[in-house]
C-alpha cells in the first residue's frame, strides 16, 4: 500500500507557513498525545464562532465533544474501529466520531507506553494471535489509510486524521526503534526484548529520501566494536519478530525506513565482523603513505577478511533477507544494496593498493590479491547470479507487502543494475591488479639494465642480483598459471617485446627474456675481473646458482626448458676448461720435459733448480690468490678441486720422481723441493675457501 499520507500539520518541521491554529496542532502531534476538547474549541471559535456543544458524541456528526475522556478502551475501540473499517465496502460506509479516534489513539499510545521495556510485548498469543501491541498498531495504520483515502473523507474528520496520523508516525518510530535494537541485540547475543529506549547509534530513517542506489552507510561511531567475533545465524524467533515487524512497517507504507534500518544494522555487522578478523577500512592516502611492511600485513588481513565476506558474511546475510522479507524480489533488492556497500567498501582498497608505486617485491601480495577475487568470482555469481536476470523486478511490485510504495519498486527495479555495476566493479579490480602485476614483472627488465655497477664482487662469488632474481623467479613461477594468465589477458606487449612466439605464452617469453638479460648482465660483469680465471671462476658461480635454481624448481624448470638448461650446462663446461687453461697450463708446462732440462742424456741442473723455483713460486701465488676465491656451491667446489687434481698432482710426482734424485740430500733438496705429492693435493683442497693463506713450507 502507498505510505499513508501525513498533513502538513504532523510536525511544525514540515510546515513553515502554517496559521496559528495549525502550529498549536502541529506542537501538539509532535509533542506527546493532543488536547481534543481545547483543539475542537479553538476551531469552533475561529471559524463559526458557535460556542454551543454537541450533545451527542456518536454517530460521526460534528457534535459536541465531552470536556473529560473516560480512561479509553482497547479492546472495546478496536472492536468499533473495526466495524467501521468492515462497513466501508458498502454502499451506505459508516461514520465514527472524533471522539472515537482519539480515544483509540490514546488507546494506542497507552499501549506502546506500557510496552515499554516489555519482553514479551512481540510475542503472538495462545491461540496464534497476533501480540495485542502489533494488532494496536495494524489497526491504526490501516485506520490512517481509510480516513486518507479520499479528500472528501479526510475534510471531514480533520482534526481526526491529524491526530490517527500522528501516533501511526510515532508508533512507526517506536516499531523502527525495535527493529533495529532486536537486529543490533541479536547480532551482539544481547537481550533482543525491549531496543527502545537504548541509545540508537544509527542515521534518522525518517525524512530521508529513499534513494536505492545510495549505500547507506552507518556513522562513523556505529556499530560493534573491533574484535567482535562473527555472528552466528539469528533464531528462527528473532527473524519471526523481525518479519513481523518488517511486514507492519511495509503495511503502512514506511518501507524505505525499514529497508535503511535493516542496511545500516547488517553493515555494522559486517563491519563488526571485518574488525574481528583484524581489518580496518583505510582510504586512498592511508594506503598511499604505507610503508610496505605495514601494507603487507594489511593486504594478508584484507585477503581473509574477503574470503570471509564471500564465503560466510554475505551468504548469511542473503539468508537473512529472504527470512526477513517474504516479498522475495524485494528480499535480494535489499540484499543486492548491501552486499554492493560492502564489496565496494573492500574493493576500493585493492583500488589504492594498485594504484600505490610499482615495486618488484610488491609482485607477490599484488598477486595473492587478484587469485583472491578471482577465485571468489563462483561464489559471487551464486549469492548474485539469480539476482542479475532482474526477472522479478515488475512482479515484486505487485505484492501486498509495501508495493505501493515507489522506494520499494525503485529498489526491486534497481537490483540488476546494482549486481551489474557490482560485477563490473569486481571485474575492473581484477583488471587493475593484473595490469599491476604485468607490469611489475615486466620492470625486472629496467632491474637489470640498471645494474651496471663497476665494483666486481670479491672472490667471484654469486653476485646478489643472480641471488635476487633467481630466487624471484622460482617464486613468481610459483604464481606460474596465474601469472599466464595475466600476461594473456592483460599484459600489451610493446613492439620490441617478446609476444610468445608460436606457443603463445608471453609469461614464458617474458621470463626467458629477464634470463638472456641477467645472463648478459654477467657477462659483462666478468670482465671487471683483471684475471682471466677469477673471471671464469665468477661466471661457473653465477652459472651454476642458475641451473641448480631451475633445477631444483619443476615451475621455474617447465618455464624455462631442458634445451635452456642443456645451453648452460655446455656454457659451465666451457667455463671450467677456461679456468683450467689459464691458471694451470702454465703450471703444467713447467712440469715437461721440453728439451731444456734434458740435453743429451745429462739433466741441466740450473734449468732444473730453476723449474722448482717457477714451480714453487706459481704454487705459492695460486694458493695465496684463489683460496681466497669463493665457490660456494660444494658441488661445483668439489668437481674443480678433483679436475684439478687429477692432472696436476699425477704431473707432479712424475715430475718429481723423474729429477729429485739431481738434488743431495738435505739443505739442497729443502731449498728446491718444498712439496711432495700429499702437500700439493693439500693445497688444492684448500682452493676456492675464501681464505687466503701462503703456501706451508713442509715436506713429509
Amino acid at each position: 500500500m502507498d505510505r499513508i499520507p501525513i498533513p502538513a500539520l504532523k510536525s511544525s518541521s514540515f510546515s513553515l507557513a502554517a496559521s496559528s491554529r495549525e502550529e498549536k496542532l502541529a506542537r501538539n502531534l509532535s509533542l506527546g498525545p493532543i488536547k481534543l476538547n481545547e483543539i475542537i474549541k479553538d476551531a469552533r471559535r475561529e471559524g463559526e464562532g458557535d460556542n454551543a456543544a454537541g450533545e451527542d458524541a456518536g454517530g460521526g456528526e460534528e457534535g459536541g465533544v465531552p470536556e473529560e475522556a473516560s480512561e479509553p478502551d482497547l479492546a472495546a475501540l478496536s472492536a468499533e474501529i473495526d466495524a467501521f473499517l468492515a462497513g466501508r465496502g458498502g454502499d451506505a460506509p459508516p461514520s465514527i466520531s472524533e471522539v472515537t479516534l482519539d480515544k483509540f489513539a490514546s488507546a494506542v499510545e497507552q499501549e506502546m507506553a506500557q510496552s515499554e521495556g516489555a519482553d514479551d510485548k512481540w510475542a503472538t498469543g495462545e491461540g496464534g494471535e497476533a501480540p495485542t501491541l502489533l494488532a494496536a498498531i495494524r489497526r491504526i495504520a490501516a485506520l490512517a489509510s481509510a480516513l486518507t483515502a479520499n479528500h472528501a473523507e479526510g475534510a471531514t474528520y480533520t482534526i481526526g486524521v491529524h491526530r490517527v496520523t500522528g501516533v501511526l508516525h510515532r508508533a512507526m518510530t517506536f516499531v523502527e526503534d525495535e527493529f533495529h535494537g532486536t537486529l543490533e541485540s541479536a547480532s551482539h547475543g544481547g537481550d533482543p526484548g525491549s531496543a527502545t529506549g537504548r541509545s540508537m547509534k544509527r542515521p534518522p530513517s525518517f525524512g530521508h529520501g529513499g534513494d536505492p542506489d545510495r549505500c547507506v552507510l552507518p556513522s562513523s561511531d556505529g556499530g560493534s566494536g573491533a574484535g567482535a567475533e562473527p555472528s552466528p545465524p539469528f533464531p528462527p524467533e528473532i527473524v519471526d519478530r523481525l518479519r513481523t515487524m518488517a511486514e507492519t512497517m511495509f503495511a503502512a507504507g514506511y518501507v524505505t525506513e525499514c529497508t535503511q534500518v535493516f542496511l545500516v544494522a547488517r553493515r555494522n555487522a559486517l563491519d563488526a565482523a571485518m574488525q574481528g578478523l583484524g581489518y580496518e577500512k583505510a582510504s586512498i592516502d592511508d594506503v598511499a603513505k604505507m610503508p610496505w611492511e605495514a601494507l603487507e600485513s594489511e593486504i594478508a588481513t584484507w585477503i581473509k577478511a574477503f574470503r570471509h565476506a564471500v564465503d560466510a558474511g554475505l551468504p548469511g546475510e542473503r539468508d537473512l533477507c529472504s527470512r526477513v522479507f517474504p516479498d522475495e524480489a524485494l528480499g535480494r533488492a535489499i540484499f543486492v544494496d548491501l552486499a554492493r556497500c560492502a564489496m565496494l567498501q573492500m574493493l576500493n582498497f585493492t583500488e589504492a593498493v594498485a594504484m600505490t608505486k610499482r615495486a618488484a617485491e610488491k609482485l607477490f601480495k599484488v598477486l595473492d590479491m587478484y587469485e583472491t577475487i578471482r577465485d571468489a568470482g563462483p561464489a559471487i555469481d551464486a549469492f548474485l547470479g539469480a539476482d542479475s536476470s532482474g526477472d522479478d523486478a515488475d512482479e515484486g511490485s505487485g505484492s501486498g507487502s509495501g508495493s505501493g510504495s515507489g522506494s520499494a519498486s525503485d529498489r526491486i527495479g534497481s537490483s540488476s543494475g546494482a549486481v551489474a555495476d557490482l560485477k563490473s566493479e569486481l571485474a575492473s579490480v581484477r583488471s587493475r591488479l593484473g595490469e599491476s602485476a604485468a607490469a611489475i614483472f615486466c620492470d625486472l627488465e629496467c632491474s637489470i639494465r640498471a645494474d651496471a655497477g663497476k665494483q666486481p664482487v670479491p672472490g667471484g662469488a654469486v653476485h646478489p642480483l643472480t641471488r635476487y632474481l633467481m630466487n624471484y623467479l622460482k617464486y613468481a613461477c610459483e604464481y606460474k598459471d596465474t601469472l599466464e594468465q595475466v600476461f594473456r589477458e592483460y599484459h600489451r606487449p610493446d613492439a620490441d617485446e617478446p609476444d610468445g612466439g608460436e606457443g603463445g605464452n608471453p609469461f614464458a617469453a617474458q621470463l626467458m627474456e629477464v634470463m638472456e638479460l641477467l645472463h648478459g648482465n654477467l657477462e659483462a660483469k666478468s670482465r671487471l675481473y683483471k684475471d682471466p680465471s677469477l673471471s671464469s671462476i665468477f661466471l661457473m658461480n653465477n652459472g651454476r646458482y642458475m641451473l641448480q635454481k631451475i633445477r631444483g624448481s619443476p615451475e621455474i624448470n617447465a618455464v624455462v626448458g631442458e634445451a635452456w638448461s642443456r645451453k648452460r650446462s655446455t656454457d659451465l663446461r666451457q667455463y671450467h676448461k677456461n679456468y683450467q687453461r689459464e691458471t694451470w697450463s702454465r703450471v703444467l708446462a713447467l712440469l715437461r720435459d721440453d728439451g731444456v732440462i734434458t740435453v743429451k742424456g745429462h739433466v741441466q741442473k740450473p734449468v732444473l733448480k730453476e723449474r722448482f723455483k717457477q714451480f714453487n713460486a706459481a704454487m705459492d701465488e695460486i694458493q695465496r690468490t684463489q683460496g681466497a676465491w669463493v665457490v660456494s656451491d660444494e658441488q661445483l667446489q668439489s668437481e674443480l678441486r678433483v679436475s684439478i687434481a687429477a692432472v696436476v698432482v699425477p704431473a707432479y710426482r712424475s715430475f718429481l720422481g723423474r729429477f729429485a734424485q739431481h738434488f743431495s740430500a738435505g739443505r739442497q733438496t729443502e731449498k728446491y723441493i718444498k712439496l711432495s705429492g700429499e702437500d700439493l693435493e693439500a693445497i688444492i683442497e684448500e682452493l676456492f675457501d675464501g681464505n687466503a693463506v701462503s703456501m706451508p713450507r713442509r715436506r713429509t
